[in-house]
């Protein structure tokens, strides 16, 4: 299945006639004309400069005052010179969530991101909004966030393509898509989120409980999935599970970011530390696909070459949250596997650069 994006490369084929990316093992043959005409091509591009400009814009949305992995994520996109974040959203998670159990959780959200920016100096500050505190009424006023997703998705003074990173739930995304369905043409969302594929998974046993993300908001998730045209990059569940770092390990790498590392340490602190809870020496920083998928592509042909995906045709949601395939469904990414060396040795080599600045 054919992405609607331009393709760099033929994928390979799965028994299932998905299209697959295998990383850095990509297996496409190719005549001997386009191998002649590629080695031409690179013979004369000239190498991107890390301070040559942007090559995307992004909006991250995340609930900032919910799990911290949002922190380590938000603060490595602002080390990441390749994006141009146009605004942060603060999101709201579920109603009494033992992370928030306020009904402020949006406006919290961005009160922590604006302290996480206090100690990075500087780091170029972009706009934060509260995006919604929970799930609004049917008849709510549209919000701040939803109005400027749309403005900036309808923007035809850039040819910067724009990436939305949503860490939770969907919220805002699906209140702009509401309003302004076209919008679903002028962005790609890339999305940490969703249950697991099983046909992706065949020989460990299924999970049925319904993941963290797509629950905070469910039928915002169905808008996006069901009745959008906004192409979709995922990170299931499996998969963004699969970001793993020990204790130890922050503890010895966040000693030399600054004033970040420790007040990054002692966000995690807080959840490790809550009566009732044992979570061993390892945290999951599930959030952090989002830099790894957007300012970590590759230099020439610019994809997300080292973690791997298949293509194939969006499903739709059910009202309980499972696939339901679509063959007529737009193509979409399903991260299969994310390169877990390249995304925290350069976060940490960025929060690094903190102390030595």
């Amino acid at each position: 299945m054919k992405e609607p994006t331009p393709a760099h490369y033929a994928a390979p084929k799965s028994d299932g006639g998905e299209a697959v990316h295998k990383g850095n093992s990509m297996t496409a043959t190719a005549s001997r004309r386009a191998v002649m005409a590629g080695l031409s091509a690179l013979a004369f591009a000239r190498p991107a400069r890390a301070d040559s400009g942007p090559r995307q814009r992004i909006i991250v949305d995340n609930d900032f005052s919910g799990d911290p992995d949002g922190l380590f994520q938000l603060a490595h996109h602002l080390l990441s010179p390749s994006v141009d974040i146009r605004f942060i959203i603060g999101s709201h998670i579920h109603e009494r969530d033992f992370l928030d159990g306020s009904g402020t959780q949006a406006d919290n959200a961005v009160a922590r991101v604006k302290t996480l920016m206090s100690k990075m100096p500087g780091v170029r500050r972009p706009d934060v909004v509260a995006g919604r505190n929970a799930i609004p009424a049917t008849d709510a006023a549209t919000s701040e966030a939803a109005r400027r997703i749309v403005l900036e998705a309808m923007r035809d003074d850039t040819k910067l393509p724009l990436f939305y990173c949503a860490g939770a739930g969907l919220t805002d995304l699906a209140e702009a898509l509401r309003l302004e369905p076209k919008i679903g043409a002028g962005l790609t969302l890339v999305w940490i989120g969703g249950m697991e594929y099983p046909d992706l998974l065949p020989d460990i046993p299924q999970r049925h409980d319904r993941e963290y993300n797509l629950t905070i908001d469910l039928d915002a998730a169905r808008t996006v999935f069901n009745d959008a045209s906004v192409t979709i990059w995922q990170v299931p569940r499996n998969v963004y599970r699969q970001m793993i770092v020990s204790d130890a390990e922050l503890k010895t790498r966040l000693g030399a970011a600054g004033e970040l590392g420790p007040w990054l340490i002692d966000c995690i602190a807080q959840v490790k530390n809550r009566p009732g809870l044992n979570l061993g020496e390892t945290y999951i920083l599930g959030d952090s696909p989002l830099v790894t998928l957007t300012a970590l592509q590759t230099g020439f042909e610019p994809d997300s070459a080292s973690s791997a995906y298949v293509v194939r045709p969006t499903p739709r949601l059910s009202d309980k949250g499972l696939y339901a395939a679509d063959p007529n469904g737009r193509p979409m990414r399903v991260y299969t596997q994310i390169d877990t060396r390249l995304t925290f040795e350069d976060m940490f080599a960025r929060f690094a650069s903190l102390h030595q600045g």
